[in-house]
């Protein structure tokens, strides 16, 4: 066992717990980053002022207007930038830019005393716009040529003899949607200078750091200088990883010109049509298999629709390719990426990063393909699992790769699937208008940043004279429970009861240089970071004991806020051992540290071992289709998921529920619609609430919902022996895609490759139903109902 993963006598971590702000939450009484604004006096409020054209040259704006509407104070434009004007990391997102390049771009902000006032000023505002050509859907741009950032390869093996070694070959194309992060608190800031000229924000992000890095750049000031603070968030699913920095900048702007607070709130238009969501994709690809159903070859190409800007897509694009193998061996593989540049907003992070679109294209390629290679859909996924020995066609071994088959055999042993499957067929052939099917995926999901400097932390620990411990650590908390396991890490560490520590609110100035909470590595690093500073502290405490208690320091622990010899009654108690050290002046404070090892990236030769290891999950989906109107119901849901050894269960299987759920929603409901006619709206988003954008609710949730974590896991160099939990469990939705494919093909005659679109909408699995009921005949955007951004997805060709 390693130091890192060892567990101490009766740890506080592995027990269940409630969510450390649990009864806050519930009783309204928890603050977030616009309950601020309450307790903070003389604050304006900031509205933007946005342009609903898709692309077009500014050529006058005239903000005069706007200052004799009553209760406005100020209008900030790119002429009020002291510093640079750019709230990007890739310096090409002005923070008010020339050239609108979305439909909604905020090209100014007006400053009020209300927010009523900031509104009607904002619509004051006059700007005179060269018009320009508009790219606005991915099939556009793939056809414009128009792309920007990296375009990397992943290659393995030799393909061509792949598949001159295949005996079936297969080819097609799949076009996905984008999904809405839809937290439940939109974007927000709150900005005020000290009495020194020292910048304060208060900030929805889960990058504190990189926010204080924009606010400094955009200011002209350098990182000292800003304190970004966050006390939570209402949802973040890494839609506030990137895209608050320019709200928080515009705040500090305003607060910096007028000597005020600033507020900056977006309403949920606002915030649904200005800031970015999941990448969708477009993908083509040719696939061999042998005779057996292995796979033998893989060629693909994944574009993603990146937006304006860049912003994260790289990244997102490079994790896509390296989890389009999903949980499968592919020995020969050429996959390239691709970024389009379109004029819609730039689309950023979200749970997965990626690593959904690339595993949701060989998922919908092993569907499709296992009909027309006569084997049962379970089947030819088991026959590809890897193996041991084998690496991913990036290079890096798989670790422990028996787990895919473990957990996918205990979910078929706990779901009943071989009785159930014989109870649904029995049921399929008394019931011709309604269908019902139960599917089994699994997934191996990499945990680290693909960018190897982003796998560290801080954390700052202080142990006050009266025995009480205050934590500080770079993580955010939104919801997911990343505090209440840090709760638990310290007291397990330092060996008290959890009511002893208390934890902060995440500030740039009290852990400096932190990275995003992304990448399912919040536990992972932060964990790691909180402990080594509390084992530094134990450390000098245990020498503090040994001295009283009249034995060595290696011979004392501390268990459950005492500290006691080995083998002898003598014992401290942890209050009076800490007033002891305190009088013998023992630093009772420490910062701690932590990198993740063992990790090495080559962007270029997209080539090396980016992930400390990987998560693995296996859920099995049954579901029931109406084929006269293609609505579906989830019957049950059974899931076995390897977190490692959990550092808080109830946390855990809280993110599995609410992981699961997501991805049902991104592959069954969430359909993103956009305006790409040629009339006056061209570019306009329109799904701009809930009232069209369909989001899952209690009324999609599985009627029987099973979730259990897997047993004996310990994971070797993991804090306390656990894995990450934020962003594996979204693709275990995947088994409710594969059961509603796997029900329209019920309604055919057997053996039907079925196309079926992303989202699965019950229209889209209507289209399906039709289609298997026509003899298979092409679905998707020709179809009645089907567009270019619901799905297209060309038919199979059999070489």
């Amino acid at each position: 066992m390693s130091h890192l993963s060892d567990r101490p006598e009766k740890p506080v971590v592995g027990v269940s717990m409630p969510h450390e702000s649990a009864n806050l939450h519930v009783t309204g009484a928890a603050l977030y980053t616009d309950d601020l604004v309450q307790r903070t006096k003389d604050v304006l409020h900031a509205h933007p002022v946005q342009v609903m054209k898709a692309h077009g040259r500014i050529t006058a704006l005239r903000t005069e207007p706007a200052l004799a509407v009553p209760g406005v104070v100020r209008v900030l434009t790119g002429a009020d930038v002291p510093g640079v004007n750019d709230a990007g990391m890739k310096h090409d997102e002005p923070l008010f830019p020339d050239e609108v390049m979305f439909h909604g771009h905020a090209v100014a902000w007006v400053l009020a005393e209300t927010l009523e006032a900031a509104r009607l000023g904002a619509a004051a505002v006059e700007v005179d716009l060269d018009e320009k050509p508009s790219v606005v859907t991915l099939r556009e741009a793939i056809e414009a040529e128009s792309f920007h950032g990296a375009r990397p390869v992943m290659v393995t093996g030799d393909v061509d003899a792949g598949f001159d070694d295949s005996a079936h070959v297969f080819t097609g194309e799949f076009h996905f949607s984008d999904q809405e992060h839809f937290y439940l608190e939109t974007h927000a800031a709150l900005a005020h200078v000290d009495e020194n000229g020292q910048m304060f924000v208060q900030s929805s992000t889960q990058h504190p750091s990189e926010t204080q890095e924009i606010v400094a750049h955009v200011l002209g000031l350098h990182s000292h200088e800003v304190t970004v603070q966050c006390l939570r968030m209402g949802g973040g699913f890494g839609g506030k990883e990137m895209q608050p920095h320019g709200f928080a900048a515009v705040a500090a702007l305003g607060a910096r010109l007028t000597g005020r607070p600033v507020r900056v709130r977006l309403n949920r238009t606002q915030d649904l049509t200005m800031s970015g969501k999941r990448h969708g994709f477009h993908a083509t690809w040719k696939i061999g298999f042998d005779a057996e159903g292995r796979i033998q070859a893989l060629d693909a190409t994944l574009t993603a629709d990146g937006g304006w800007s860049l912003d994260l897509s790289e990244p997102v694009v490079a994790r896509a390719l390296c989890h389009i193998d999903n949980t499968y061996w592919i020995p020969h593989a050429r996959v390239t990426g691709r970024i389009a540049k379109t004029n819609k907003v730039s689309n950023t992070a979200f749970r997965g990063f990626g690593g959904p679109q690339g595993m949701l294209v060989i998922e919908d390629i092993m569907g499709r393909c296992a009909p027309l290679l006569g084997l049962d859909p379970m089947e030819l996924r088991a026959r590809n699992f890897y193996r041991q020995g084998q690496s991913t066609p990036y290079g890096q071994p798989v670790p422990r790769p028996e787990r895919i088959s473990v957990v996918w055999q205990q979910v078929q042993e706990d779901a009943r699937i071989a009785d159930r499957r014989r109870e649904i067929e029995a049921f399929n052939a008394t019931h011709p208008h309604t269908k019902r099917a139960l599917a089994l995926t699994g997934i191996k999901f990499g945990i680290s940043f693909n960018l190897t400097a982003f796998n560290q932390a801080g954390a700052l620990v202080l142990v006050y004279k009266d025995g009480s411990v205050l934590i500080n650590h770079g993580g955010t908390e939104m919801g997911q429970g990343l505090h209440t396991k840090m709760l638990q890490v310290a007291a397990t560490t330092l060996g008290i009861p959890l009511h002893k520590v208390r934890l902060a609110p995440t500030r740039t100035d009290k852990v400096p240089n932190t990275s995003a909470t992304a990448a399912s590595a919040g536990a992972d690093l932060n964990g790691a970071a909180v402990k080594n500073a509390c084992e530094q502290i134990r450390e000098r405490l245990l020498q503090v004991a040994g001295t009283q208690l009249g034995a060595n320091a290696s011979d004392v622990r501390i268990v459950e806020g005492v500290a006691r010899v080995l083998g002898n009654d003598k014992e401290l108690a942890w209050d009076d051992l800490v007033r002891t050290a305190y009088f013998q002046r023992v630093q009772l404070s420490a910062a701690g540290f932590y990198r993740t090892e063992g990790l090495h990236w080559d962007a270029k030769a997209f080539h090396g071992s980016p992930f400390k290891y990987f998560s693995y999950g296996a859920a099995a989906t049954e579901v029931e289709v109406d084929g006269f109107t293609g609505a579906y119901r989830i019957r049950r849901v059974d899931i076995v998921h390897d977190v490692g050894d959990s550092l808080s269960p109830m946390i855990d299987i809280g993110q599995v529920e609410g992981g699961f759920v997501q991805g049902a929603g991104w592959l069954t409901l969430e359909d993103m619609r956009w305006d790409a006619g040629d009339g006056p709206n061209r570019g306009r988003l329109l799904t701009q609430a809930a009232s069209t954008y369909k989001l899952p609710s209690f009324s999609e949730m599985p009627e029987e919902f099973n979730v259990r974590l897997l047993e004996n896991a310990t994971e070797e160099g993991a804090v306390y022996g656990s894995k990450a939990v934020g962003e594996p469990p979204l693709m275990l939705a995947f088994s409710v895609r594969e059961a509603l494919r796997e029900a329209a093909a019920a309604f055919g005659p057997g053996g039907v490759s079925v196309e079926l679109a992303s989202p699965a909408t019950p229209e889209a699995v209507y289209w399906a139903v039709e289609a298997v009921r026509a003899g298979g005949a092409r679905q998707g955007a020709d179809a009645p109902g089907g567009s270019e951004v619901a799905t297209e997805a060309s038919a199979l060709s059999h070489a």
